[in-house]
């Protein structure tokens, strides 16, 4: 006794609808990667080339209410902005905090910022820089 095949003969009748949607999801597929890709690179591109002011902090000198910082600030030509300091204590609570503007045509800008404490703080830390 033979078994009579179900699969129908190759070529006969063209594609079957298996293989129609996995053409289907791979370019669906390659196309979505590649809107992925280029998102992912937008976003990187902005992160990386926006950020335009780096600072740090060279030295500080720490007296009883105040803490005196000298930062160094890399920046563009034309770029102004404002820096964040603080100080904490030898307890790590913070001390002091404040916003310290800068601007002007020099690429490299050395400012001494006198940051006003609550109590003797024993260091000085730059947060960050911003351009506005």
């Amino acid at each position: 006794m033979s078994t009579a095949s179900t699969r129908l003969p190759e070529g006969r009748y063209g594609r079957s609808s298996d293989e129609r949607a996995n053409r289907t999801l791979t370019v669906v597929g390659a196309v979505l990667g590649a809107v992925l890709v280029a998102v992912i690179g937008y976003f990187a591109y902005h992160y990386i080339g926006g950020n335009r002011v780096s600072g740090q902090v060279i030295s500080f000198d720490l007296a009883d209410d105040a803490v005196k910082v000298r930062l160094q600030i890399e920046k563009d030509a034309d770029v102004s902005g404002y820096c964040t300091v603080r100080s904490q204590a030898e307890d790590g609570a913070e001390v002091g905090r404040a916003d310290f503007r800068f601007g002007g045509d020099a690429t490299t800008v050395t400012q001494v910022v006198t940051l006003r404490t609550t109590a003797p703080g024993s260091t000085a830390e730059l947060v960050g820089c911003h351009a506005d």
